[in-house]
């Protein structure tokens, strides 16, 4: 079913032109290097090949923690769980399941000794790490409450380097095929929610029109004006 908001649509930037999207996602060259991180007084440790959260990350993050987007007692995914800090959020905010899903085999690994050392075993509480290619490999019959995902959209390839490409550009068909494989596998319960972080150096149209085509319904959430010409909308999406 087509679910489409032309009037969402309409409201929704273009991409950047390519060269500021490829100057503004340039990676840093510390990624094969173990890091530190800290967030609200946290300690965490990127090893080699596990990329820090940015600034888009953070702002799943702090609504995780605050409630704003409610895991409490609910069934909760995060994709592409990275370092591991809103598993960690979920974990303390009382989410019923956390599901930490990444393609990246150390960053579940990653996700998972953060997990266990900052929120540890829980009363009604419990941790699933996945390793998985978007739902690929996900246990059938799970159906979940709320997911969370800051996918790598944007829409110019910035580096050759297949870590950067995972992480930062695969583009609007990686959010055609979540967008399938939810609807195929009917994993979303009744009710349930996806908040997705995109910034227009990705297609926004084309990804928010895809989600309508999976029978997903979007609003605007959050939009952030980082006032360098970039533009930042956490969508919200449910069933139609």
């Amino acid at each position: 079913m087509d679910t489409v908001d032309n009037a969402l649509i309409d409201r929704l930037p273009p991409p950047l032109p390519a060269d500021r999207i490829i100057a503004l996602n340039q990676p840093k060259g510390d990624l094969r290097t173990t890091r530190p991180y800290t967030w609200r007084g946290w300690e965490f440790t990127a090893p080699p090949g596990v990329f820090l959260p940015g600034a888009t990350s953070r702002m799943i993050h702090e609504r995780v923690l605050d409630g704003t987007i409610e895991v409490r007692d609910r069934v909760y995914a995060a994709m592409g769980s990275g370092l591991g800090v809103e598993a960690v959020a979920a974990g303390l905010r009382g989410a019923r399941e956390i599901h930490a899903i990444d393609v990246h085999p150390d960053s579940v690994e990653t996700t998972r000794r953060h997990y266990e050392r900052i929120v540890g075993a829980r009363p009604g509480t419990r941790f699933v790490p996945v390793v998985a290619d978007l739902f690929d490999g996900f246990p059938d019959g799970v159906r979940l409450d709320v997911i969370t995902f800051n996918p790598p959209a944007v829409s110019q390839t910035v580096s050759d380097d297949p870590d950067v490409v995972r992480n930062v550009c695969v583009g609007a068909p990686l959010l055609e095929r979540f967008f399938a494989q939810l609807a195929g596998r009917h994993l979303l319960a009744p009710g349930g929610e996806v908040f997705l972080i995109v910034s227009n150096t990705a297609d926004l149209r084309t990804i928010v029109r895809d989600a309508a085509g999976h029978g997903f319904a979007a609003d605007v959430a959050h939009r952030h004006d980082w006032g360098d010409g970039v533009l930042t909308y956490l969508f919200r999406l449910e069933a139609a």
